[in-house]
Protein backbone atom coordinates (compact mmCIF):
# COMPACT_ATOMS: atom_id res chain seq x y z
CA UNK A 1 0.00 0.00 0.00
CA UNK A 2 1.22 3.46 -0.91
CA UNK A 3 -0.10 6.27 1.27
CA UNK A 4 -0.05 9.84 -0.02
CA UNK A 5 -0.92 12.91 1.99
CA UNK A 6 -2.58 15.64 -0.10
CA UNK A 7 -2.95 19.10 1.33
CA UNK A 8 -2.77 22.81 0.62
CA UNK A 9 -4.36 26.01 1.77
CA UNK A 10 -8.09 26.57 1.54
CA UNK A 11 -8.94 27.55 -2.02
CA UNK A 12 -5.75 26.08 -3.49
CA UNK A 13 -7.57 23.50 -5.61
CA UNK A 14 -6.97 20.20 -3.81
CA UNK A 15 -10.31 18.88 -5.05
CA UNK A 16 -9.22 19.15 -8.69
CA UNK A 17 -6.06 17.16 -7.94
CA UNK A 18 -7.97 14.58 -5.88
CA UNK A 19 -10.58 14.03 -8.60
CA UNK A 20 -7.90 13.41 -11.21
CA UNK A 21 -6.05 10.99 -8.93
CA UNK A 22 -9.33 9.15 -8.30
CA UNK A 23 -9.96 8.85 -12.03
CA UNK A 24 -6.52 7.25 -12.37
CA UNK A 25 -7.25 4.62 -9.73
CA UNK A 26 -6.34 6.12 -6.37
CA UNK A 27 -8.59 5.60 -3.36
CA UNK A 28 -9.43 9.04 -2.00
CA UNK A 29 -9.95 9.45 1.72
CA UNK A 30 -11.38 12.96 1.88
CA UNK A 31 -10.87 14.61 5.25
CA UNK A 32 -13.46 17.34 4.58
CA UNK A 33 -16.09 14.81 3.50
CA UNK A 34 -15.44 12.65 6.55
CA UNK A 35 -15.48 15.72 8.78
CA UNK A 36 -19.02 16.43 7.55
CA UNK A 37 -20.05 12.81 7.98
CA UNK A 38 -18.99 12.57 11.63
CA UNK A 39 -21.09 15.60 12.66
CA UNK A 40 -24.30 14.71 10.87
CA UNK A 41 -27.54 14.92 12.93
CA UNK A 42 -27.71 12.21 15.53
CA UNK A 43 -23.96 11.61 15.74
CA UNK A 44 -21.88 11.86 18.91
CA UNK A 45 -19.72 14.38 17.06
CA UNK A 46 -22.52 16.88 16.61
CA UNK A 47 -23.63 16.41 20.22
CA UNK A 48 -20.10 17.21 21.40
CA UNK A 49 -19.95 20.37 19.28
CA UNK A 50 -23.27 21.60 20.67
CA UNK A 51 -22.04 20.97 24.21
CA UNK A 52 -18.87 22.93 23.51
CA UNK A 53 -20.23 25.85 21.44
CA UNK A 54 -23.94 26.03 22.20
CA UNK A 55 -27.14 25.47 20.25
CA UNK A 56 -26.55 28.59 18.16
CA UNK A 57 -24.42 26.40 15.87
CA UNK A 58 -27.51 24.40 14.84
CA UNK A 59 -29.71 25.16 11.84
CA UNK A 60 -33.50 25.08 12.14
CA UNK A 61 -33.62 21.45 11.00
CA UNK A 62 -31.14 20.36 13.67
CA UNK A 63 -28.16 20.02 11.32
CA UNK A 64 -24.87 21.80 11.82
CA UNK A 65 -24.87 25.44 10.70
CA UNK A 66 -21.31 25.51 9.42
CA UNK A 67 -20.97 29.29 8.97
CA UNK A 68 -22.22 29.79 12.53
CA UNK A 69 -19.70 27.26 13.85
CA UNK A 70 -16.89 28.79 11.80
CA UNK A 71 -17.66 32.28 13.11
CA UNK A 72 -17.13 30.99 16.66
CA UNK A 73 -14.48 28.31 16.21
CA UNK A 74 -12.11 30.39 14.10
CA UNK A 75 -12.36 33.49 16.25
CA UNK A 76 -9.50 32.54 18.58
CA UNK A 77 -6.90 29.82 19.16
CA UNK A 78 -8.68 28.26 22.13
CA UNK A 79 -11.95 27.81 20.24
CA UNK A 80 -10.14 26.37 17.24
CA UNK A 81 -8.29 23.92 19.51
CA UNK A 82 -11.60 22.83 21.05
CA UNK A 83 -13.06 22.19 17.60
CA UNK A 84 -10.03 20.17 16.55
CA UNK A 85 -10.02 18.11 19.75
CA UNK A 86 -13.60 17.04 19.07
CA UNK A 87 -13.46 16.36 15.34
CA UNK A 88 -9.94 15.10 14.66
CA UNK A 89 -10.20 11.77 16.58
CA UNK A 90 -13.53 11.04 14.88
CA UNK A 91 -12.13 11.81 11.44
CA UNK A 92 -9.05 9.71 12.15
CA UNK A 93 -11.05 6.65 13.17
CA UNK A 94 -13.32 6.82 10.11
CA UNK A 95 -10.34 7.38 7.81
CA UNK A 96 -8.65 4.26 9.12
CA UNK A 97 -11.77 2.21 8.41
CA UNK A 98 -11.72 3.33 4.76
CA UNK A 99 -7.98 2.65 4.41
CA UNK A 100 -8.35 -0.87 5.80
CA UNK A 101 -11.22 -1.59 3.42
CA UNK A 102 -9.18 -0.46 0.38
CA UNK A 103 -6.86 -3.47 0.46
CA UNK A 104 -3.09 -3.96 0.75
CA UNK A 105 -2.14 -2.98 -2.82
CA UNK A 106 -4.11 0.27 -3.02
CA UNK A 107 -2.80 3.77 -3.60
CA UNK A 108 -4.42 5.76 -0.81
CA UNK A 109 -4.63 9.53 -1.14
CA UNK A 110 -5.68 11.21 2.08
CA UNK A 111 -6.97 14.71 1.40
CA UNK A 112 -6.26 16.40 4.73
CA UNK A 113 -6.67 20.20 4.96
CA UNK A 114 -4.70 20.43 8.23
CA UNK A 115 -2.02 17.82 7.51
CA UNK A 116 0.78 20.31 8.20
CA UNK A 117 -0.83 21.82 11.28
CA UNK A 118 -1.42 18.35 12.75
CA UNK A 119 2.19 17.28 12.05
CA UNK A 120 0.91 14.24 10.16
CA UNK A 121 3.43 14.29 7.28
CA UNK A 122 5.65 11.42 8.60
CA UNK A 123 2.70 9.02 8.28
CA UNK A 124 2.88 9.12 4.48
CA UNK A 125 5.20 7.81 1.77
CA UNK A 126 4.70 11.08 -0.10
CA UNK A 127 3.22 14.47 0.72
CA UNK A 128 1.79 16.55 -2.11
CA UNK A 129 1.25 20.25 -1.49
CA UNK A 130 -1.13 22.03 -3.86
CA UNK A 131 -0.14 25.70 -3.96
CA UNK A 132 -1.68 28.97 -5.09
CA UNK A 133 -0.69 32.35 -3.65
CA UNK A 134 -2.88 33.79 -0.91
CA UNK A 135 -4.37 36.60 -2.98
CA UNK A 136 -5.60 34.19 -5.64
CA UNK A 137 -7.04 31.94 -2.96
CA UNK A 138 -8.99 34.89 -1.52
CA UNK A 139 -10.30 35.67 -5.00
CA UNK A 140 -11.44 32.07 -5.49
CA UNK A 141 -13.09 31.83 -2.07
CA UNK A 142 -15.01 35.07 -2.56
CA UNK A 143 -15.93 34.40 -6.18
CA UNK A 144 -16.63 30.66 -6.16
CA UNK A 145 -17.79 29.98 -2.62
CA UNK A 146 -19.46 33.27 -1.81
CA UNK A 147 -17.30 33.77 1.28
CA UNK A 148 -16.86 37.27 2.67
CA UNK A 149 -13.35 38.56 2.00
CA UNK A 150 -12.69 39.12 5.71
CA UNK A 151 -13.71 35.55 6.49
CA UNK A 152 -11.57 34.20 3.65
CA UNK A 153 -8.50 36.03 4.91
CA UNK A 154 -9.15 34.85 8.47
CA UNK A 155 -9.41 31.22 7.35
CA UNK A 156 -6.15 31.51 5.37
CA UNK A 157 -4.36 33.18 8.28
CA UNK A 158 -5.45 30.39 10.63
CA UNK A 159 -3.75 27.74 8.48
CA UNK A 160 -0.09 26.86 7.95
CA UNK A 161 2.20 29.26 6.13
CA UNK A 162 3.78 28.51 2.77
CA UNK A 163 7.13 28.04 4.53
CA UNK A 164 5.64 25.42 6.85
CA UNK A 165 4.10 23.60 3.91
CA UNK A 166 7.37 23.62 1.94
CA UNK A 167 9.12 21.99 4.89
CA UNK A 168 6.97 18.84 4.53
CA UNK A 169 6.46 18.82 0.76
CA UNK A 170 7.83 15.95 -1.30
CA UNK A 171 5.93 17.31 -4.30
CA UNK A 172 5.09 21.01 -4.69
CA UNK A 173 2.27 21.24 -7.23
CA UNK A 174 1.56 24.78 -8.39
CA UNK A 175 -2.09 25.09 -9.38
CA UNK A 176 -1.73 28.45 -11.10
CA UNK A 177 -2.58 27.48 -14.67
CA UNK A 178 -5.70 26.13 -16.28
CA UNK A 179 -7.58 23.13 -14.94
CA UNK A 180 -6.43 21.10 -17.95
CA UNK A 181 -2.81 21.96 -17.17
CA UNK A 182 -3.25 20.86 -13.56
CA UNK A 183 -4.84 17.57 -14.59
CA UNK A 184 -2.01 16.93 -17.07
CA UNK A 185 0.58 17.52 -14.34
CA UNK A 186 -1.24 15.05 -12.08
CA UNK A 187 -1.34 12.41 -14.81
CA UNK A 188 2.39 12.76 -15.38
CA UNK A 189 3.05 12.49 -11.65
CA UNK A 190 0.89 9.36 -11.49
CA UNK A 191 2.64 7.64 -14.38
CA UNK A 192 6.24 8.55 -13.60
CA UNK A 193 6.32 8.47 -9.82
CA UNK A 194 3.24 7.21 -8.00
CA UNK A 195 2.61 4.00 -9.96
CA UNK A 196 6.25 2.80 -9.93
CA UNK A 197 6.61 3.84 -6.28
CA UNK A 198 3.53 1.81 -5.35
CA UNK A 199 4.80 -1.22 -7.28
CA UNK A 200 8.19 -0.99 -5.60
CA UNK A 201 6.66 -0.75 -2.12
CA UNK A 202 4.37 -3.71 -2.75
CA UNK A 203 7.39 -5.78 -3.88
CA UNK A 204 9.77 -4.37 -1.23
CA UNK A 205 12.00 -3.34 -4.11
CA UNK A 206 14.40 -0.36 -4.32
CA UNK A 207 13.97 2.22 -7.06
CA UNK A 208 16.39 2.05 -9.98
CA UNK A 209 18.42 5.13 -10.91
CA UNK A 210 16.54 7.47 -8.59
CA UNK A 211 17.94 11.02 -8.74
CA UNK A 212 19.75 12.76 -5.91
CA UNK A 213 17.77 15.89 -5.09
CA UNK A 214 18.89 19.15 -3.51
CA UNK A 215 16.33 19.39 -0.72
CA UNK A 216 17.71 20.85 2.54
CA UNK A 217 14.62 19.90 4.54
CA UNK A 218 14.47 16.27 3.51
CA UNK A 219 16.66 14.92 6.31
CA UNK A 220 14.11 15.93 8.92
CA UNK A 221 11.29 14.36 6.90
CA UNK A 222 13.27 11.15 6.45
CA UNK A 223 14.00 10.93 10.17
CA UNK A 224 10.33 11.47 10.96
CA UNK A 225 9.26 8.65 8.67
CA UNK A 226 11.82 6.27 10.12
CA UNK A 227 10.75 7.08 13.68
CA UNK A 228 7.08 6.52 12.77
CA UNK A 229 8.02 3.22 11.11
CA UNK A 230 10.24 1.84 13.85
CA UNK A 231 8.94 3.49 17.02
CA UNK A 232 10.46 2.05 20.18
CA UNK A 233 12.49 -0.47 18.16
CA UNK A 234 14.89 2.35 17.22
CA UNK A 235 17.38 3.72 19.72
CA UNK A 236 18.50 6.54 17.43
CA UNK A 237 17.91 7.92 13.95
CA UNK A 238 20.33 10.40 12.41
CA UNK A 239 20.26 11.86 8.92
CA UNK A 240 22.48 13.75 6.55
CA UNK A 241 20.17 14.79 3.75
CA UNK A 242 18.84 11.63 2.13
CA UNK A 243 21.27 9.35 3.99
CA UNK A 244 20.09 7.93 7.30
CA UNK A 245 21.61 5.79 10.01
CA UNK A 246 19.43 3.83 12.40
CA UNK A 247 20.66 2.15 15.56
CA UNK A 248 18.13 -0.37 16.81
CA UNK A 249 17.11 -0.57 20.44
CA UNK A 250 18.69 -3.11 22.74
CA UNK A 251 17.54 -6.62 21.98
CA UNK A 252 16.00 -5.74 18.58
CA UNK A 253 17.41 -7.70 15.65
CA UNK A 254 17.40 -6.36 12.11
CA UNK A 255 15.16 -9.23 10.97
CA UNK A 256 12.40 -7.79 13.15
CA UNK A 257 12.21 -4.55 11.14
CA UNK A 258 12.87 -5.59 7.52
CA UNK A 259 9.21 -5.94 6.58
CA UNK A 260 8.19 -2.70 8.27
CA UNK A 261 10.96 -0.81 6.51
CA UNK A 262 9.94 -2.35 3.20
CA UNK A 263 6.31 -1.36 3.75
CA UNK A 264 7.49 2.18 4.53
CA UNK A 265 9.42 2.42 1.25
CA UNK A 266 12.91 1.36 2.35
CA UNK A 267 13.89 -1.92 0.67
CA UNK A 268 16.73 -4.08 1.94
CA UNK A 269 19.60 -4.40 -0.54
CA UNK A 270 21.87 -6.34 1.78
CA UNK A 271 22.02 -6.87 5.54
CA UNK A 272 22.25 -3.49 7.21
CA UNK A 273 21.67 -1.47 4.04
CA UNK A 274 18.42 -0.23 2.47
CA UNK A 275 17.51 1.98 -0.46
CA UNK A 276 14.38 3.99 -1.06
CA UNK A 277 11.57 2.68 -3.26
CA UNK A 278 10.66 6.17 -4.49
CA UNK A 279 11.76 6.59 -8.13
CA UNK A 280 11.75 10.36 -7.62
CA UNK A 281 14.45 10.50 -4.92
CA UNK A 282 17.55 8.53 -4.01
CA UNK A 283 17.54 7.50 -0.34
CA UNK A 284 19.97 5.32 1.62
CA UNK A 285 19.37 3.90 5.10
CA UNK A 286 21.91 2.00 7.18
CA UNK A 287 20.57 -0.10 10.03
CA UNK A 288 22.62 -1.59 12.83
CA UNK A 289 22.27 -2.98 16.31
CA UNK A 290 23.80 -1.29 19.33
CA UNK A 291 26.57 -3.87 19.40
CA UNK A 292 27.43 -3.26 15.76
CA UNK A 293 26.59 0.42 15.49
CA UNK A 294 30.14 1.42 14.78
CA UNK A 295 30.60 -0.99 11.90
CA UNK A 296 27.37 -0.81 9.87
Amino acid sequence: MLRIGLTGGIGAGKSTVAKELASLGAVIVDGDKIAREVVEPGTPGLAALVEAFGEQILAADGSLDRPALAAIAFSDDESRATLNAITHPLVGARSQELITDAGPDAVIVQDIPLLVENQAAPMFHLVIIVWVDAQERVRRLVGSRGMAEEDARARIAAQATDEQRRAVADIWLENTGTEDETRAAVRELWATRIVPFAANVNMHRPAENAPELDDPGYGERLAGRLWVTLGADAKSVTTDGADARVVLAEGVAEDAVIVRLGDAGFAQVEPGFYRGSDPGRAVAVRVGTQAGAGTT
